[in-house]
């Protein structure tokens, strides 16, 4: 690990209080220098978004962290499948791949998706199913231990809740003119939403 590279998990991570050690080992182990592309490769580490191409972004660092550890499964070693709304370049999809057993992701932009397998693949991650399309229904009738959106949705998608898992959890944000990150969880009393955070995404696409 370059001294970059550690000090971003120092400074943007841990000091803003991530502690799971799940999550600071994936971040310890998948290098965001990878996923950004050539002319931007110099500001990797920096603390924030980076163009990765078609009106789309690498988020920052540490909300790929934030984001990752509220969907965090509860126990560690049992199987467990994530599904994530917009892969873009990959980062945060391979990040899921070091909490998850298996993770699948939808990207609607047909370079971006192919851009993300290159991307798993170069880390021989083989885990991860990227597929090509409409990620907004989510996938109807599958359900999962995490659920990650990766872009904006107008208003919140309550559809998605159905596909968690008795004590899953999903994290997104939501909104137009002010966006949240929302965080539900599949409790035995319902489903438990909450704001977590103010934030800017960019929007969720759809073939709507």
């Amino acid at each position: 690990m370059n001294p970059q590279w550690k000090n971003m998990i120092q400074t943007q991570i841990v000091e803003r209080g991530i502690r799971e050690a799940r999550v600071l080992r994936a971040m310890s182990e998948i290098d965001r220098s990878l996923f950004v592309p050539e002319r931007y490769r110099s500001r990797s580490y920096e603390d924030g978004p980076l163009p990765i191409g078609f009106e789309q972004t690498i988020s920052q660092p540490y909300i790929v962290a934030f984001m990752t550890e509220a969907i965090l499964p509860a126990t560690d070693g049992e199987p467990t499948r994530a599904l994530e709304l917009g892969a873009g370049c990959g980062y945060q999809s391979a990040i899921l791949s070091r909490i998850f057993s298996r993770v699948t992701s939808f990207e609607l932009v047909p370079e971006l998706a192919e851009l993300a397998k290159k991307n798993l693949d170069a880390l021989k991650i083989d885990n991860v199913e990227i597929i090509s399309g409409d990620g907004s229904r989510g996938m109807p009738g599958k359900t999962f231990h995490g659920i990650l959106g990766a872009a904006a949705f107008s208003k919140y998608p309550e559809h998605l809740e159905q596909q968690l898992e008795p004590g899953g959890k999903m994290v997104l944000p939501a909104g137009k003119e002010s966006q949240y990150l929302y965080l539900s969880e599949n409790s035995e009393s319902g489903f438990l939403r909450k704001q977590i955070l103010a934030v800017r995404f960019v929007p969720m696409i759809s073939e709507d």
